[in-house]
């Protein structure tokens, strides 16, 4: 028997296949609402980034109908679009805190050893960024030079090339799709306060507070696209911004599908 190559998958690729298999049993039927975030992700003891992430999936899918204030619905698969190639695609959490771990130690240095014509280039796009609208193209073209500016500083041009591909990423269906409901010219402000504090802490030659600076834009951007979806309240229960898994974060276990069965969206 010929072997087969092993596929480590997703944590977020079990959890969406673990619901598209109730769903395709008919456990979860056409209109009915799906357990809120929460919920699931206690029954299947994973982090709620994680189940967001196999709801972006399943939405851009075409298997689930997101409505913010209200919950998950679940739709025909006839509605269905083709899935994209989800064995490639990194879930949008795990590229920030991707970026988060490698950008905080590339502003740290960027502090150490920038130049005035480095944080010349840094100057440029930030102004660039104050005259764009935002969510669009060209904001995510300025946003995007501002972190490569910071990686160039370095002068190694393999961290500019990661730095670049991470944030490309951003152009991602599943990534995409997650901006969709939460970026805004509001949300876009925020970012670029927290861009300037960057700036500044390498401008003054200050690694420990680049770092940090970095660190703090790359941990918040990951709390605005996990804020609620409002469907906790509109379930009946209480809404909570973030919810801890009881335990580390592991695949879900065989059991977790006889759980997920006993959620509040079941047959409804």
């Amino acid at each position: 028997m010929p072997l087969e190559a092993v596929e480590a998958r997703r944590l977020y690729r079990q959890v969406a296949d673990q619901l598209r298999s109730l769903i395709d049993s008919g456990e979860y039927a056409v209109g009915s609402r799906l357990p809120t975030e929460r919920e699931l992700a206690e029954q299947l003891k994973v982090s709620r980034p994680t189940v967001r992430e196999a709801l972006i999936a399943l939405e851009v899918e075409g298997r689930v109908r997101i409505r913010v204030g209200s919950g998950i619905y679940v739709i025909e698969a006839a509605d269905a679009a083709p899935a994209p190639a989800a064995a490639v695609i990194e879930g949008p959490f795990e590229l920030l805190r991707a970026r988060e771990f490698l950008e905080s130690a590339i502003a740290e240095q960027a502090a150490r050893v920038a130049t005035k014509d480095d944080v010349a280039r840094i100057d440029a796009s930030l102004v660039a960024m104050e005259n764009v609208e935002h969510p669009g193209e060209a904001s995510m073209v300025h946003d995007r030079a501002f972190h490569v500016a910071i990686a160039g500083s370095l002068g190694n041009a393999v961290l500019v090339r990661v730095v670049g591909e991470l944030f490309d990423q951003r152009l991602n269906p599943y990534f995409a799709h997650l901006a969709h409901y939460f970026e805004s010219p509001g949300t876009w402000r925020t970012a670029l306060d927290e861009h300037r504090a960057v700036r500044d802490a390498i401008a003054a030659h200050n690694p420990d507070a680049a770092r940090e600076a970095m660190r703090k834009h790359l941990v918040r951007s990951q709390e605005r696209f996990a804020q609620n979806f409002g469907a906790e309240t509109a379930a009946g229960s209480p809404a909570r911004s973030r919810t801890a898994p009881a335990k580390p974060e592991r695949p879900p276990k065989k059991q977790a599908k006889e759980r997920a069965k006993s959620g509040s969206g079941r047959r409804r």
